[in-house]
């Protein structure tokens, strides 16, 4: 399976702190929204769209989507995380599908069944990032949207996301990050052709320490995030 096992560990042992919005998913809760925005400007609205979140985690982006009216299904193989997601359901009142199987079971099982597929922050966290990307595009419908986002691959990208967010600032646990995990837009436009996905948007995501504070722009030079369109 294409899972790192001392991954999964990880987030498991943070997985009560998924919906701590002050905790160790901080900055997951503060980007959230951008995102969101991000995946329902480009799909043209996410009301009445059958959503797949690939690496849900405690389900903020899931839970985010289900509001906007969309039928979401998240997948996981960290089970603690998706008992968190489960429990929030009671709280928030969504309806969300939360699922423990692997996307490219998922694949197996469902191909062409959505209208946006999701999948932030997993790509760097697996030993085959290529596998993911090519069962996204295969569980997406003809003429729908996959997103990725991830982390860029240069010597600014390993200060400010690791040096800075991991051991200076203390956003994020440290060990969260491994530099040689970390891709370049081009080689996810490049593996995501190979699979019908053609790129329509990029925006880099970037974080003001002054004001604490995400936003989106041009610049992909660290954490960014592209809307693919799957080919008809």
């Amino acid at each position: 399976m294409n899972v790192d096992q001392s991954e999964i560990s990880k987030f498991s042992a943070l997985a009560h702190q998924w919906w701590c919005e002050d905790g160790e998913f901080k900055t997951l809760h503060q980007v959230n929204p951008l995102r969101v925005q991000f995946v329902e400007e480009c799909a043209d609205g996410l009301a009445g769209k059958n959503i797949l979140d690939v690496g849900c985690g405690g389900g903020i982006l899931a839970e985010s989507m289900a509001r906007k009216n969309a039928k979401v299904t998240g997948i996981d193989l960290a089970e603690a995380s998706l008992k968190v997601a489960r429990l929030h359901l009671l709280e928030s009142e969504l309806e969300v599908d939360y699922q423990c199987i692997a996307v490219e079971d998922m694949a197996e099982k469902s191909p062409f069944s959505f209208d946006v597929v999701t999948c932030m922050e997993m790509l760097e966290h697996v030993p085959d990032p290529v596998s993911v990307i090519q069962a996204c595009a295969a569980l997406a419908k003809e003429d729908s949207w996959v997103f990725f986002s991830t982390l860029n691959r240069n010597i600014k990208s390993y200060l400010l996301s690791i040096v800075a967010a991991e051991h200076v600032f203390k956003m994020i646990p440290k060990g969260t990050h491994r530099y040689d995990k970390f891709i370049k837009p081009s080689e996810l436009i490049d593996a995501a052709g190979k699979f019908g996905l053609t790129p329509v948007k990029i925006k880099g995501i970037h974080y003001n320490p002054l004001t604490q504070k995400f936003s989106m722009g041009g610049n992909a030079d660290v954490n960014y995030i592209v809307a693919f369109k799957k080919q008809a």
